[in-house]
């Protein structure tokens, strides 16, 4: 069973909120090269089911796929699932909010599952810790985000199982990462809390955002506000 063009145009319908209420793309954009982080495919590559790229083709000339410029790129689409593409769009400055791809509303985060396979959050993708503002500040992520951002999957998860699969698996390689860094997975609740997943152990208990490291450039600018 696998998700439908018609599946994902639900879903796009329903999880549309912002991350944040703070315009994030300002806050990394002047450390990458004045393009945010999550807008270039110099920095991250979106991956789409091929029956969401399917959809997005028919409502928008925005996207496009990727033509990898160097080795990096090369791996990216060479690991890619069959049943995935890896596109890019026309830039930050055409973009288009309803025709934003899953990669595109979900960045920073994805779904994290527990080794009992039980989704309890929100995770982030560890790799874009030195160039994404919202990392050094997971106080500012918006609770209409989480709540949209949990059915949005749901709703995926329940036609589509490689979906989950792939989410426990790259859980799973977050486990192994952080295990070997011998740091806590900071992770954003269900309910808009914070979570950490303790190294080695895996134990999950509740958590305070100060306790979760700031990185890159962020490390010495005064934290956020959290949001309202």
């Amino acid at each position: 069973m696998a998700a439908k063009p018609e599946d994902y145009a639900r879903v796009y319908a329903a999880f549309t909120a912002p991350v944040s209420r703070y315009d994030c793309g300002r806050k990394c954009a002047p450390h990458n090269e004045g393009t945010p982080v999550c807008c270039s495919a110099d920095h991250a590559v979106p991956i789409v089911d091929k029956s969401e790229y399917e959809l997005l083709k028919s409502r928008t000339d925005l996207w496009h796929d990727y033509v990898p410029k160097d080795s990096a790129g090369r791996k990216i689409v060479a690991d890619m699932h069959a049943s995935c593409a890896a596109v890019e769009c026309k830039g930050v400055q055409f973009c288009e909010r309803d025709n934003r791809s899953m990669a595109c509303r979900a960045f920073p985060f994805f779904p994290y599952f527990t080794r009992e396979r039980k989704l309890v959050g929100l995770a982030y993708y560890w790799d874009f810790e030195d160039r994404c503002w919202i990392l050094s500040n997971l106080q500012v992520v918006d609770r209409d985000f989480v709540r949209e951002f949990v059915a949005a999957y749901e709703a995926l998860f329940a036609v589509d199982e490689d979906e989950r699969e792939g989410m426990v698996e790259h859980s799973a390689s977050m486990r192994r990462v952080f295990s070997r860094r011998n740091l806590p997975i900071p992770l954003v609740g269900l309910d808009g809390g914070f979570l950490a997943v303790e190294p080695r152990t895996h134990v999950l208990r509740p958590a305070r955002v100060d306790e979760f490291l700031r990185h890159g450039p962020y490390r010495d600018e005064p934290p956020a506000p959290a949001a309202g």
